[in-house]
């Protein structure tokens, strides 16, 4: 009862404890995310595998497995990096990517995402092709993105025109974007049903009013009539945008963003 009394008389669990399980418990988590689907997990197998014969072997007294296990383990751990260099790498990039470091690339980030969408715009214009995209700002599009087909794709100038090919099964609805990702396509918007409209809008330019009458999202409208490019924001509409007007204004409108966001959390910390 040596070892039932010993176990009672341990110290109390202070906060500091329940850190510090918490903090391995994410960890763990994390690694357990990481290896999903990769080689490592048969490695995880393995590795799993040999400690617990080293741990039967201590206990029932295997002497020579014991001694195999403690001469081995060296070579099997520079093995392990060798065969696994891609996922650790992958591993090390997503921890690179973690919510705490992307504010240091954020601006970067806009930039880039920014001459993406002028430089698909112009091209779906110079083509007439018709097409919608709305960018997501404060207020989520959630349910309009579960009205489409999620893709959760690097936002690139080609996947815009892709999507937007007449030949495409996707190009009928509208692109939804998600920071520099594009969340959904073929989505579905509701149309705007303000009767002052006028009547030579078409359905796209009336579901882009739609939704940003219902909340703060900036869309992108190319006319497959004209050709024209109109930016829409708060149900206002402004047309026949030439590239660097429509790179100003998305500048503009993700600042704001930005700038917004930060005020927002000053203010929570205060």
């Amino acid at each position: 009862m040596t070892w039932l009394t010993d176990l009672l008389q341990r110290p109390a669990v202070t906060w500091w404890d329940l850190l510090d399980i918490a903090i391995v418990s994410v960890v763990v988590y994390e690694l357990l995310k990481l290896i999903r689907g990769t080689r490592a997990v048969q490695m995880a197998i393995g590795i799993a595998v040999v400690v617990g014969l080293f741990y039967m072997s201590l206990g029932l007294q295997l002497e020579t497995l014991n001694w195999l296990i403690r001469n081995i383990v060296g070579y099997v751990v520079f093995a392990a990096i060798v065969l696994l260099q891609a996922d650790i790498r992958r591993a090390l990039m997503h921890l690179g990517r973690a919510p705490i470091f992307r504010r240091f690339e954020r601006q970067a980030s806009d930039d880039d995402t920014i001459e993406e969408l002028v430089v698909a715009a112009s091209a779906l214009s110079a083509k007439r092709t018709g097409a919608i995209i709305v960018i997501e700002r404060r207020v989520g599009l959630r349910n309009f993105i579960e009205s489409g087909i999620p893709l959760d794709a690097k936002l690139t100038y080609d996947l815009l025109v892709s999507i937007f090919q007449p030949t495409s099964p996707l190009h009928d609805g509208a692109v939804i974007v998600q920071g520099d990702r594009v969340a959904a396509a073929a989505c579905f918007l509701p149309l705007s049903v303000n009767p002052r409209l006028s009547r030579d809008l078409g359905s796209r330019h009336r579901a882009a009013l739609g939704v940003t009458e219902e909340n703060d999202a900036v869309a992108i409208v190319v006319s497959e009539e004209t050709g024209g490019v109109s930016l829409i924001l708060d149900g206002a509409l402004e047309r026949n945008l030439d590239a660097e007007r429509l790179r100003a204004r998305l500048k503009s409108l993700v600042t704001l963003r930005r700038t917004l966001s930060t005020a927002r959390t000053a203010d929570a910390l205060s």
